[in-house]
């Protein structure tokens, strides 16, 4: 285990913990006051595959059954999903989907989710388990983006240029954890006692999705909040 990963761990469980890495894929158990979470995630920055998401989803779905209730605290740090032809014939979009499901379940089984982006997330491998969260935070220095704006550009057929000038005045085109702040996706910034910060996003109920309203609230996403609203209520 690194040392920034081990200081990491130890501020956040300042009471103890037992997580091991396979593979860049992290699970194991950790003590809060309130008492025990298990504990899964990624770090090195990996392309999150086959393998590494069923090793994720097979921790989850062992907390539900053993510990319907007990919450899952989930650390990211991914470049993305593999693009490997290997995963790609075993069905990775398949594993991914199977991921998120079982974190669904344990949501609904009655388990507190909470990620907090500590290094870089990116893509599919951070859609499948850390966006799926009840609450979602991030460390100051940590980067989030779910596509390179040259990327966009090949998919959207949208010069590069334009949209380097959207993400000018435009959080939904700009890379980097303060855009997803405005646009709701990250709740906070952590910073300071983060054995704290953890015990509170753990102790908040889930209101549901208020990724849309954060975004409006902090000028991020003009118009998500009221285009959900609208389309809730069968207006669109």
């Amino acid at each position: 285990m690194s040392a920034p990963l081990q200081t990491l761990l130890d501020a956040l469980f300042p009471r103890g913990h037992r997580i091991d890495i396979d593979d860049s894929v992290l699970s194991g158990t950790a003590t809060t006051e309130d008492g025990e979470v298990t504990v899964i995630g990624t770090t090195d920055r990996i392309e999150v595959g086959v393998d590494h998401a069923l090793a994720l989803a097979e921790t989850v779905l062992a907390s539900t059954a053993a510990h319907p209730q007990r919450p899952i605290v989930m650390l990211a740090d991914t470049a993305g999903q593999r693009l490997a032809r290997r995963d790609e014939l075993l069905g990775i979009n398949g594993c991914f989907a199977h991921l998120a499901q079982t974190i669904d379940l344990a949501r609904r089984r009655g388990a507190r989710l909470v990620t907090l982006v500590y290094g870089e997330s990116v893509s599919g491998g951070f859609l499948s388990f850390g966006l799926m969260a009840d609450h979602i935070h991030a460390l100051p220095d940590a980067q989030v983006r779910v596509m390179d704006l040259r990327a966009m550009a090949r998919v959207t057929k949208q010069p590069l240029e334009k949209l380097q000038a959207l993400s000018q005045s435009s959080p939904v085109f700009a890379p980097g954890v303060a855009n997803y702040v405005s646009m709701g996706a990250v709740e906070s910034l952590w910073d300071g006692d983060l054995a704290q910060h953890l015990l509170q996003a753990l102790r908040t109920p889930s209101d549901g999705d208020l990724r849309a309203a954060r975004g409006a609230e902090r000028g991020g996403r003009a118009l998500a909040a009221d285009v959900c609203t609208a389309v809730a209520r069968g207006d669109a």
